[in-house]
């Protein structure tokens, strides 16, 4: 079972770290916390959403499932990119054709997850 973080903590870290000037700890909260909403909404083991150092989580039901080892479907990116993608402030067709994430899998595409409906939590 996964740590949750108070929504209002979680909302908190969000605006802050897509502030102009973004404390590290608001941005490790923040993503962890969208991490964990795409889990709770897109719940699943089929893809691995990589956003290191702040966190990792399996999502998305259909497909082959990971139990262990490498996974077939894998989505990771830098934590400032996440949460842009996470808020709507990044489309992800754009920011995959910027080079800014790397998807690997026949079901790393998360176009259809983001952004994520954070004012339901």
């Amino acid at each position: 079972m996964r740590a949750r973080i108070d929504p209002a903590r979680g909302r908190a870290a969000l605006t802050a770290a897509l502030g102009p000037e973004p404390a590290r700890q608001d941005q490790l909260t923040a993503v962890r916390w969208t991490l964990g909403l795409l889990a709770d909404h897109r719940p699943g083991r089929s893809v691995e959403v990589r956003v290191p150092p702040a966190g990792a989580v399996q999502a998305i039901d259909g497909g082959p499932t990971h139990r262990r080892g490498t996974p077939p479907n894998v989505v990771e990116m830098a934590p400032e990119v996440w949460l842009e993608l996470a808020a709507g402030r990044l489309a992800w067709p754009d920011a995959v054709a910027r080079g800014l994430v790397s998807a690997s899998g026949t079901r790393a595409d998360l176009s259809d997850c983001l952004p994520l409906r954070i004012e339901d939590e």
